[in-house]
């Protein structure tokens, strides 16, 4: 995966999580207004905040991700309680120039017609909206927080939960 530098704090946070999570699942709304969730490897964070994925035309993902629907990518560090919410707008792209840039032979097994793929697309989420929670790296850190929690309410030290202004944070 590719993170880029960035050059606002909010998308410095966001770049480090998803930097360490590498997958997220990505939730769409069907026309039935269901709400339906897949697992997307993500492939780069420009510097620009978009989030970038490799996915099928033959997806149903393609249908839900309408230009004016709004998508919700998740992502999970079980190891370290790290958890992160964007909210974005998604979009189709057809650039095999980027594609090229952005391909692994790690993908070979979704897609293996690999860039010759007529069926082969980029998913572009530009983020809106970032909630995250993170937990302190330290297993005793974390088992004190939780243990003070316990005793006296105060959950400071179980760890940083926020939501962060993507146009000024």
């Amino acid at each position: 995966m590719e993170i880029d530098e960035q050059h606002n704090a909010a998308l410095a946070k966001v770049a480090e999580m998803v930097g360490d999570a590498k997958f997220a699942m990505l939730t769409t709304k069907e026309k039935d207004g269901t709400l339906r969730s897949r697992p997307m490897a993500t492939m780069q964070l420009d510097s620009d905040g978009n989030l970038w994925f490799f996915t099928s035309l033959s997806s149903p993902k393609i249908e839900e991700a309408q230009p004016d629907q709004q998508v919700n990518l998740s992502y999970a560090r079980t190891d370290k309680y790290d958890y992160l919410s964007i909210s974005g707008a998604a979009e189709l792209v057809h650039d095999k120039e980027k594609m090229q840039t952005l391909w692994s032979p790690w993908l070979k097994p979704w897609f293996p017609k690999g860039l010759d793929d007529p069926d082969l697309a980029l998913l572009k989420v530009t983020i809106l909206a970032v909630e995250y929670w993170d937990a302190p790296d330290s297993a005793t850190v974390r088992a004190y927080g939780l243990v003070k929690a316990l005793v006296t309410g105060d959950t400071d030290a179980l760890g940083e939960h926020r939501k962060l202004d993507i146009n000024g944070e």
